[in-house]
């Protein structure tokens, strides 16, 4: 129902934020609240997801598209809850837990809690060769570097849209981090150049 609320933050706690809207306040439980600033005039955009059972409707926050579709990969996994696939995503290393599902690391998957042996199996049966086909293993990678601007990311999903491997990427992405920043069909014109 919901996509994502846009105001300013004026309630976190360790458990959820509260984001108001126009003066209507939405409680979101959140994997990380110390992301978020409270009481401060800055308004901030944060995803949503609206979990509905029989006793209970909640919301679910998240800093950005990739981290929401992330979860909604994980409460799709038999077992795993949205309490469960929170507490997952409150590592902030998001792109260590893609490697760890491509890679079949089940140690890894079974130190997050409440996740043994048999769900960190299931969630890499579940979700190895989705997360695979639709990210070729980049899901955040540039999302995490702070040396990339918002053109060169467009630049460099561009490239993985297109089909390029993650390392001809990577190769790519260190020259172009040195070039002066520029619109987001140059720097792909240019990817494409040292691609070729």
């Amino acid at each position: 129902m919901y996509e994502y609320f846009t105001g300013t933050i004026t309630v976190v706690t360790p458990q959820y934020i509260v984001v108001d809207v126009h003066g209507i306040g939405y409680k979101l439980l959140v994997a990380n609240p110390y992301r978020y600033q409270e009481n401060t005039d800055e308004k901030v955009k944060v995803y949503v997801y609206q979990a509905v059972r029989d006793d209970d409707i909640s919301l679910f926050g998240f800093v950005d598209q990739e981290e929401k579709q992330l979860f909604m990969k994980l409460i799709n996994v038999s077992g795993i809850g949205p309490k469960s696939a929170l507490a997952i995503l409150a590592n902030p290393d998001h792109q260590g837990l893609v490697d760890a599902i491509a890679n079949n690391n089940i140690s890894y998957l079974t130190k997050f809690p409440g996740i043994g042996k048999k769900t960190a199996s299931q969630i890499v049966l579940d979700l190895r060769d989705k997360l695979a086909k639709e990210s070729n293993g980049s899901l955040f990678t540039t999302r995490q570097d702070p040396t990339i601007n918002a053109e060169l990311k467009d630049a460099l999903d561009a490239l993985t849209a297109l089909g390029y491997k993650e390392r001809d990427i990577k190769k790519v992405q260190k020259s172009l981090i040195k070039e002066e920043r520029m619109a987001t069909d140059e720097y792909l014109r240019q990817a494409l150049r040292l691609l070729n």
